[in-house]
């Protein structure tokens, strides 16, 4: 399959997604490209900064990216920018929902983190779940539609927070909420230091164990041809439903590419 430059960048920084991608129509695909390469370069901007203002300052350099697009602006030169403003330009990826997606990633920037349950969810379905709702709307998903996607996103994006709780605490980072690390006895440091032990371990099972349900509650009738926005509730439901039973969720491997490959072919999540 030949890849072209945006297509190339979503497969190398973000499989999962662009795996996923890969059942879009073809006519639509590269604009899904350019918003998985664009929510890597929003997911980035605070590790890739120094402070948190710094991170600020790259989320607002992205907001003016698509405001810019949106008004005639030229584009400007940057891998990433370039193929965003061409599909913003165009209608093909909508810059109201763009710009929601840059707002949610501020709360990232905090330096304590995220201090409630209802902020953590809120964030979820802010950025992992914008992500969903904005491709099926790339795809033809009516706003109903796209708000079942946004929840669905969401379960992914809590799969993807418990299964990089050790790498984001080497980088001395927790994104769970305070709240709930503190009625488990916990707090983000004890996190970060990898002190949480048999108390953390429960919470992650148990926060897993309700992700899993409330997906499995969840509606799942989309398009079949915004289906490409959905799939990504196929690989949370195998990561909450592993960590929920208290196993490693692991390396992507066969069995998950075939999960998302066979739901793709059957039109359904």
């Amino acid at each position: 399959m030949s890849l072209s430059a945006i297509g190339a960048f979503a497969r190398r920084h973000d499989l999962d997604r662009f795996l996923c991608a890969l059942f879009a129509p073809a006519e639509r695909r590269e604009a899904v490209f350019a918003l998985i390469a664009f929510n890597h370069e929003l997911a980035r901007a605070r590790e890739a900064a120094s402070n948190p203002m710094a991170a600020l300052i790259r989320l607002q350099w992205w907001r003016e990216v698509v405001e810019g697009a949106r008004g005639g602006a030229a584009a400007r030169r940057h891998e990433v920018a370039g193929p965003l403003h061409e599909a913003v330009a165009a209608g093909a990826l909508d810059a109201d929902a763009l710009l929601a997606m840059v707002d949610a990633r501020e709360i990232e920037a905090e330096e304590d983190g995220i201090a409630g349950e209802e902020e953590f969810v809120a964030w979820l379905r802010g950025t992992a779940g914008g992500w969903c709702a904005a491709a099926g709307r790339a795809l033809g998903a009516d706003p109903a539609a796209a708000e079942v996607l946004r929840g669905l996103g969401a379960a992914y994006g809590l799969a993807g927070v418990l299964r990089s709780l050790g790498a984001q605490a080497a980088r001395g980072r927790c994104l769970l909420p305070r709240d709930r690390l503190a009625r488990a006895g916990l707090d983000a440091e004890a996190v970060i230091r990898g002190a949480g032990g048999a108390a953390l371990a429960g919470l992650l099972r148990e926060i897993a164990a309700e992700g899993l349900e409330a997906l499995r509650a969840a509606r799942r009738d989309v398009p079949r041809a915004a289906i490409a926005a959905a799939l990504p509730a196929v690989l949370a439901r195998r990561d909450l439903a592993r960590l929920a039973a208290g196993r490693d969720a692991g390396a992507r491997g066969l069995g998950d590419r075939l999960a998302v490959t066979l739901a793709g072919l059957r039109g359904g999540v």
